[in-house]
């Protein structure tokens, strides 16, 4: 299945109509809470949310859609947005809204519980939650001898329709917005170039894993927890399938980032900085920890799920996230024609 130009546009620009869920009675800003747009996962969110108002009594009026959806909603809106506080998958969607100029400084005693690798360097939001980049192979088709050492190898003529990636997807543009910036703007435009030729386009990560898992695809780029989450559940999706994590700050190692930023017009300015805070404490923290989301708590001293390939064993890229140019990414696989 490969997508349209039109459906590209729609992930990259789309202003839609948001789905609202309150948390407690009442919307949070008929009741003096926070109101939050949420990018991330819904069930997570829900829980996060639902410890926070447990701690602090603060009502969230919760309104869930996809990374720049939202974020150009943000920007459309500008200074009569309802929103107080911002809550990405990915950091391409954060760094969109920051460079308009729509976060407030996130508070310095809030950035200290993140390491600064998380931290964009405008300092207006931060990361609360990390996914690594891998490859998923199907061990039966693919020996580990055989697995490319690298995600730019992808591109060689070898993997021409062996391989898979949801290219619509925020997902898979945050990982491409991390080859722009470690290997600049001609390697990506050859590196997507090989894609267009050798990479089979599937509306999503499951979509992905399924295939490799069935014998379709040697391999696939996912995000790790699809894998972890499919295997925690009796593996139907991923029996048959390994995953590679790349090393030496290869792009295909890249740590993508979930963001928290507070809106510079938010009317509940206090309480949003208070949210931002619980995201990256230790709470916040051990909620995510021991979700079923199956994602990396990156605050410091926190304790990932012990199912999980530990952090400090990745070698990811060092990557500012306030550069990751969600925009560009979208036009030049445009280019490609892989979007």
């Amino acid at each position: 299945m490969r997508f349209t130009r039109r459906a590209a546009l729609a992930v990259a620009g789309a202003v839609v109509v948001l789905t609202a869920s309150a948390c407690g009675a009442g919307s949070g800003e008929a009741a003096g809470g926070l109101t939050l747009y949420n990018a991330q996962h819904e069930d997570l969110v829900k829980a996060l949310v639902a410890g926070f108002t447990q701690e602090t009594g603060i009502k969230v009026d919760l309104r869930s859609g996809k990374d720049f959806e939202l974020a150009n909603q943000l920007v459309q809106e500008d200074a009569a947005s309802p929103a107080d506080v911002f809550v990405t998958e990915n950091s391409p969607a954060m760094s969109l809204v920051d460079g308009k100029g729509l976060f407030a400084k996130v508070d310095d005693k809030t950035l200290s519980q993140v390491p600064a690798g998380f931290v964009p360097s405008s300092k207006n939001w931060t990361g609360f939650a990390a996914r690594s980049t891998v490859l998923a192979y199907n061990a039966k088709k693919l020996p580990a001898a055989d697995v490319p050492a690298s995600l730019m190898d992808l591109a060689q003529p070898r993997w021409q329709g062996k391989i898979g990636v949801a290219a619509a997807g925020a997902d898979f543009q945050a990982i491409v917005s991390a080859v722009l910036e470690v290997k600049g703007e001609d390697a990506t435009r050859q590196w997507l170039a090989g894609l267009k030729a050798n990479a089979k386009v599937y509306p999503g990560n499951i979509a992905v894993l399924k295939a490799v898992n069935s014998g379709e695809l040697e391999a696939g780029v996912i995000y790790h927890y699809y894998w972890y989450k499919d295997r925690a559940e009796a593996g139907a999706n991923s029996a048959a399938t390994e995953l590679k994590f790349f090393g030496g700050k290869d792009p295909g190692g890249f740590l993508s980032i979930s963001g928290a930023g507070v809106l510079k017009n938010a009317k509940h300015a206090a309480d949003a900085q208070r949210f931002v805070a619980y995201l990256t404490g230790p709470a916040g923290q051990k909620i995510l920890a021991d979700s079923k989301a199956l994602e990396y708590p990156i605050a410091h001293g926190a304790q990932p799920n012990p199912k999980l390939k530990p952090l400090a064993e990745l070698d990811p890229p060092a990557v500012d996230p306030a550069k990751l140019n969600g925009p560009k990414v979208v036009e030049m696989m445009q280019q490609a024609g892989l979007i």
